[in-house]
């Protein structure tokens, strides 16, 4: 910690070294794409500068001295290599693979070790403007590896328009046990936009890659509206996520080598959705036998599904049909009495529902209650 103090004291100090300084404000807001990254890999850095007295003609340069000073000596004439690039609204962006950047190892970006962050001020090019001493935020992910779940995002809850890493730990997925090539197959809004994974087409293959990160790790990296705003298919309809899109939900399951094995369906709650409660599906009455009215009902359905299938197979016999609702309340009656009348010796009944985007919805033994 002295060491970070003693770093910003001499930063701040600067300004009294150089003639006419001017104090530009604070960055609003730093981010990075991709979210997470290893530091031998490229990433970009986003630095959103409206609050600022930068203009967005003027040149901007990064004084950086984490985890080392590449710069170091040129306050007053900075590099080009310290140059970032204008990408509209006074946004910067800064392209890096940080272990060359810095000309250090990966080693020295170790938190134990005693690496901070990557502190920094913003500049112009003779050093005559200075924006506050700021610190590129760094994801912390490596707890991932030991903390024995299958799925995760950073952030947790992803913007239509910002970028999200989601990342897989084979360990944890049936099927997946020493996998080398794993794609994404996903969707906006329960797949109402797809951009699926097609194993006969290249440019598919390479869209839905996910980046091996190793010890079984890999991740998928994607701005919402970018991945989805264009669409890699054979589909000759096809829908895709244009500027007005309400992003509510990413849905997606991951698959090993042209569908050898696949996760279920997953799904990230978009960050400005309301996150819908989980459904509910009952029946009625909880014991039941073959001489009642057997009663189905599932409430908050997901967007899109307004249709129960049903299949109730009892000994030999096979009853199918469906009930119609909204995403409020689907709901219906099947009268056993009359459907299994003249049949005996039956102890339960299996029950199969299925919605009308073909995904089950249960498959479960009813045992049936023996009447006198």
């Amino acid at each position: 910690m002295k060491r970070i103090i003693i770093n910003i004291l001499i930063f701040a100090c600067l300004p009294l070294m150089v003639a006419a300084q001017e104090e530009a404000g604070e960055t609003a807001r730093i981010w990075s794409h991709p979210v997470v990254y290893n530091y031998d890999e490229p990433v970009s850095w986003f630095f959103d500068l409206g609050d600022t007295s930068f203009q967005e003609e003027e040149g901007v340069y990064i004084w950086i001295w984490e985890p080392s000073e590449p710069d170091a000596g040129n306050w007053e004439n900075s590099s080009e290599f310290a140059k970032l690039t204008h990408v509209g609204n006074k946004i910067w962006r800064l392209d890096l693979i940080p272990t060359e950047y810095f000309g250090v190892g990966i080693e020295a970006f170790d938190p134990i070790a005693g690496f901070p962050g990557f502190w920094h001020r913003l500049k112009n090019h003779d050093g005559t403007k200075q924006g506050s001493v700021s610190t590129v935020p760094v994801t912390p992910w490596q707890d991932f590896l030991t903390a024995g779940t299958m799925i995760t995002s950073f952030p947790e809850r992803p913007s239509f328009n910002e970028p999200v890493s989601i990342l897989i730990n084979t360990n944890h997925a049936a099927g997946f046990e020493g996998a080398e090539n794993i794609f994404m197959h996903g969707g906006l809004n329960n797949w109402d936009v797809v951009q699926g994974y097609h194993a006969w087409m290249p440019a598919a293959i390479e869209k839905t890659r996910l980046k091996n990160m190793g010890n079984g790790i890999f991740k998928m990296d994607l701005i919402p509206s970018e991945y989805f705003g264009s669409i890699v298919t054979e589909d000759a309809e096809y829908k895709v996520a244009d500027a007005e899109y309400e992003m509510e939900n990413i849905t997606f399951l991951f698959v090993r080598d042209e569908w050898a094995a696949t996760t279920p369906d997953q799904i990230l709650h978009a960050a400005a959705a309301v996150i819908p409660p989980d459904p509910i599906l009952s029946f009625y009455p909880l014991r039941i036998s073959q001489k009642d009215i057997l009663g189905i009902w599932r409430k908050h359905n997901e967007r899109g599904v307004n249709t129960l299938n049903y299949k109730i197979t009892a000994g030999e016999k096979v009853i199918e049909g469906q009930f119609t609702g909204d995403t409020q309340i689907i709901k219906g009656f099947v009268n056993l009495a009359d459907e299994l009348k003249g049949l005996s010796n039956l102890s339960q009944i299996r029950i199969v529902l299925t919605d009308n985007n073909d995904r089950e919805v249960i498959d479960t033994n009813i045992p049936l209650v023996t009447l006198d």
